[in-house]
């Protein structure tokens, strides 16, 4: 019997794979993920290439999607991350690979089919870029889209005051008439062209892990709610069990990489949720002739890379992107003025991540568990609990080690070599937690600096769900895997109750204001009130931040 046959389903639908080892059955989840997810692994390569243009549609949209992910060179750099796979995680990845290719060969799916489309065989080049796909979209790519809004804010005249209530904290080392002389260039693509084409979109998490001192088995019990988009098909993640002799693991996975992102073992469980660390910067360059400034008044050549996207029917186009120490140029060097050059930290990992979320398979302990996860190299936030009782919270990510008056929120001079990266934090002075005394850990992409030695985060999410979890979590000290899906489930607006304590005196008697007097805060699905207030919430943004600020274009 072929080991491909040693797959099946239980009545949920969820894969099972088992194995003789952990070799073999990474290569049965490849099996299984280009069985069931071949369309969706396929699409999201053919992206993260930059070649929709070439195997999708030539429309000039997906143009400027290729361009996009050419600019980002995803696919470049990754023979360096190779080489420095361990033997063992580099096995792994290859029979990960040959599972996917065996599920190819056996049918391709039938949309690519369509399209005359034949996949090249599957590598670990394409688990890499899946990973920093994964890691950016689209939450990391917020950061870069809220430093480029600040940009325009000073340009359309914002003043000083009004910057630093919008950004309060964050705005060390700035230069406003510097900030003033930016040519900004137009951008390739939002966020949301790239859901349009089925790029994952990573809107938001939670997670808690609740130590035994507060359960009714006394047991510590993790939760995680990853947002799954039951709206779309197929989802983003791929729920499976995988079983050896001796050990088994199972949760949710990302299609086209061999790991556990969100699972268990028999003596560890992990959840994870994203964070907002800020690990994208922007360097100001003052360009002439096709150069950029270094002191002492040394004007330095660009590094010219020239891409090739090919599309159906249509001739080719060459696009060139020119870079340097500070990653890559937006606008024309050879038009005399000042542009700003962009990193994102991870933008050439990827080895390190694979091997220590593969080892999470054989990992026994919450501190084993941090320090695995804490090293991997995009930012998420992780919660963990063991058999033996413990808790614990850690971030991962490559955070920018910076000088101490700036947070990298604003583009600073890139002449000034005070200005570069000195490195990246040690996952140890990231935010974590081990075992905290309130007996759980929460997080909703919340601030969580005050748990690190540094603070990665510059913009997060507001703290209402954290709040309301945190809550509920407090008021019970006899907690159940039922409470956790009532959590999981519970619909009541902390943010709404906080406006509604204004709001609520100002509401005029008439059939809507009555609605909302009345509301219980509540979002269920038949809720007049949550419909009232959501269509006031956003009228609130269009008279603050549009009529009364930026204007409502």
């Amino acid at each position: 019997m072929s080991i491909y046959d040693k797959t099946w389903r239980d009545e949920h639908g969820v894969c099972h794979v088992e194995g003789k080892d952990k070799k073999e059955v990474f290569g049965l989840m490849g099996y299984a993920h280009g069985k069931d997810r071949g369309m969706q692994m396929l699409l999201m390569r053919i992206l993260g290439q930059g070649r929709a243009s070439e195997i999708l549609d030539s429309s000039d949209e997906v143009l400027e999607i290729d361009k996009f992910f050419r600019r980002m060179n995803w696919a470049g750099s990754i023979a360096s991350q190779i080489e420095k796979l361990p033997s063992e995680t580099k096995e792994i990845c290859d029979v990960y690979s040959e599972g996917v290719n065996r599920a190819f060969a056996q049918k391709i799916p039938w949309e690519f089919k369509m399209f005359g489309y034949k996949p090249e065989p599957w590598s670990i080049k394409d688990i890499i870029l899946i990973s920093r796909m994964v890691g950016y979209l689209t939450l990391a790519q917020s950061q870069g889209e809220m430093q480029r809004l600040f940009i325009e804010l000073v340009q359309a005249g914002l003043d000083e005051a009004r910057l630093n209530e919008l950004f309060p904290g964050i705005l060390g080392g700035f230069d406003l008439d510097l900030i003033k002389k930016i040519k900004l260039s137009e951008r390739l693509v939002s966020p949301v062209s790239l859901w349009n084409i089925a790029a994952p979109l990573m809107m938001a998490s939670n997670n808690w892990a609740v130590s035994g001192e507060k359960t009714s088995s006394g047991k510590p019990i993790l939760s995680n709610d990853v947002h799954l988009e039951v709206n779309r098909l197929p989802n983003i993640w791929y729920e499976i069990v995988l079983k050896t002799k001796d050990r088994y693991a199972m949760g949710g996975t990302m299609p086209g990489a061999p790991a556990l992102l969100t699972g268990r073992n028999p003596d560890l469980a992990w959840s994870v949720t994203y964070t907002f660390m800020d690990s994208t910067d922007s360097w100001i360059e003052k360009c002439k002739d096709g150069k950029y400034l270094r002191k002492p008044d040394t004007w330095t050549k660009f590094i010219k890379r020239e891409e090739i996207i090919k599309r159906k029917k249509k001739d080719s186009v060459k696009v060139i992107f020119l870079e340097n120490d500070h990653g890559v140029l937006e606008g024309d060097p050879y038009e005399e003025g000042c542009y700003i050059a962009t990193t994102w930290a991870p933008a050439f990992s990827g080895a390190v991540t694979f091997d220590r979320l593969i080892k999470m398979f054989d990992a026994k302990t919450v501190t084993e568990g941090m320090d695995l996860l804490g090293r991997v190299e995009t930012s998420w936030n992780w919660t963990l609990a063991d058999r033996d009782g413990n808790i614990g919270y850690q971030m991962s990510g490559l955070m920018p080690k910076r000088r101490k008056e700036v947070t990298g929120f604003v583009p600073l001079p890139g002449w000034e070599e005070k200005n570069d990266w000195q490195g990246f934090e040690s996952p140890k002075d990231l935010p974590r937690c081990y075992n905290p005394e309130c007996g759980f850990f929460v997080t909703t992409n919340q601030n969580l600096n005050e748990y690190g030695k540094v603070d990665p985060i510059n913009v997060g999410m507001g703290p209402y769900r954290a709040d309301r979890i945190g809550r509920l979590l407090s008021e019970n000290n006899d907690i159940t895997c039922k409470d956790m899906y009532t959590i999981q489930y519970d619909v009541y607006s902390t943010q709404a109750q906080l406006f509604m304590k204004i709001l609520a005196p100002l509401l005029p008697d008439t059939i809507h204001g009555e609605i909302l007097k009345n509301w219980n805060l509540e979002y269920s699905a038949d809720s007049k009130g949550a419909f009232l207030f959501d269509r006031f919430y956003n009228a609130l943004h269009q008279e603050v931040f549009g009529k009364n600020g930026f204007g409502t274009d």
